[in-house]
């Protein structure tokens, strides 16, 4: 797969999907998931202009974090289990996964210990699947008026995974009621910001910006299709 192609061939979709839907092309971030995406890969991207890279797994993101340049602006994007916690903070922009009470009281305290605020996104299973992580729409409110109450945490927005789908289409209510989700945080909990709504991935993307979205998290359109 020619990485450069994908790459304009992408971003003159997403400006086309954000002036369908009446929105600035300008204010959607692009982040090229790398799971599995050989280094030399990863650096054709940044070649074209790609900073934000988003990595699932732990070890795999400090590895590549070493072999990359400093300017990168890492997102991890996947589960966080607790005790990886102290190898990540400092070095990711923005973690997309934050599910659990647990995993804000110690992203908070690791963060507090360096001097630091770990800028999050609540992860919020709209879709109620039992393979996928994430709070329960319901629980969502009352979560980060909790979590904006720590210290160490800011809480950045919301992201969530929709099931997948042959036809997009069949997703656009998820995305609908994460947006829904993040005006309700808005109005009931007091000094929490939801500047962010990440969703959208290369199968549906487009409905997701129609819908809202405004950081992309795309593989497979930039890389090609990855080994699992």
């Amino acid at each position: 797969m020619d990485v450069v192609k994908n790459l304009r061939r992408l971003q003159e979709r997403i400006v086309t999907a954000a002036m369908r839907a009446g929105r600035n092309p300008g204010e959607i971030k692009l982040v090229a998931v790398t799971k599995t995406v050989p280094v030399e890969k990863i650096k054709e991207a940044l070649d074209c202009g790609v900073n934000r890279l988003g990595e699932n797994r732990v070890q795999e993101f400090l590895n590549k974090y070493q072999q990359l340049p400093p300017g990168v602006e890492w997102h991890f994007i996947g589960h966080l289990q607790t005790n990886k916690v102290n190898k990540i903070i400092g070095k990711v922009h923005l973690i997309h996964s934050l599910d659990r009470w647990e995993l804000a009281e110690e992203l908070h305290q690791a963060a507090i210990k360096r001097g630091q605020v770990a800028k999050v996104l609540v992860q919020v299973n709209v879709a109620g699947e039992k393979s996928k992580y994430g709070l329960a729409p319901s629980e969502t409110v009352d979560f980060v008026a909790s979590a904006t109450g720590l210290a160490g945490l800011s809480v950045e927005g919301l992201m969530t995974i929709a099931p997948w789908s042959v036809n997009p289409e069949e997703v656009r209510p998820v995305f609908r009621q994460l947006k829904d989700i993040a005006r309700k945080v808005e109005d009931r909990a007091p000094g929490s910001k939801m500047d962010y709504l990440s969703m959208g991935m290369s199968g549906d993307w487009e409905v997701a910006v129609e819908e809202g979205a405004n950081i992309l998290r795309i593989g497979t359109a930039v890389f090609g299709e990855r080994d699992v």
